[in-house]
């Protein structure tokens, strides 16, 4: 039976989930089928386990604060003949638990067990949290 493991990724210049919906609602952050996409120059070794029910969590203000199922991986060759990976994204974000995580380059792997939970079905038209705010509870492990 194949893993599943999942990728952390920050969305650099983000400032809230918002953001990230309104920039992969862009064409340019879009696969040729309208999916959301993140486009990065190293195509993942574990792609089996990734696409086996993976996720990207992405780090909003220093915070993991919601996924997107990884669906597939498309190769993409940019204007410079560089070939690269386009990992191809469920359109719909789910919020989850925020958790506090250090700056970092690129995307690292994710093992499932350490993931936040998702937040409970509902909790999506909850008022959000200032961002210092949440920064602060998750620093003492309130949420």
């Amino acid at each position: 039976m194949e893993k599943t493991v999942n990728l952390i990724k920050l969305s650099v210049g983000t400032e809230s989930v918002e953001d990230l919906l309104q920039w992969q609602e862009t064409r340019r952050a879009q696969s040729e089928d309208g999916l959301p996409r993140h486009v990065t120059r190293m195509w993942p070794k574990r792609e089996a386990e990734l696409l086996n029910g993976g996720s990207i969590y992405w780090v909003i203000k220093g915070l993991i604060q919601c996924r997107q199922r990884v669906l597939r991986l498309d190769e993409v060759v940019g204007s410079d003949g560089i070939r690269r990976c386009a990992i191809v994204l469920d359109k719909r974000l789910q919020r989850t638990h925020s958790v506090l995580r250090r700056p970092f380059q690129g995307w690292r792997y994710l093992p499932s067990g350490d993931a936040p939970p998702d937040l409970p079905e509902g909790r999506d038209a909850d008022d959000v949290l200032p961002t210092e705010l949440n920064r602060a509870l998750a620093e003492i492990g309130v949420i």
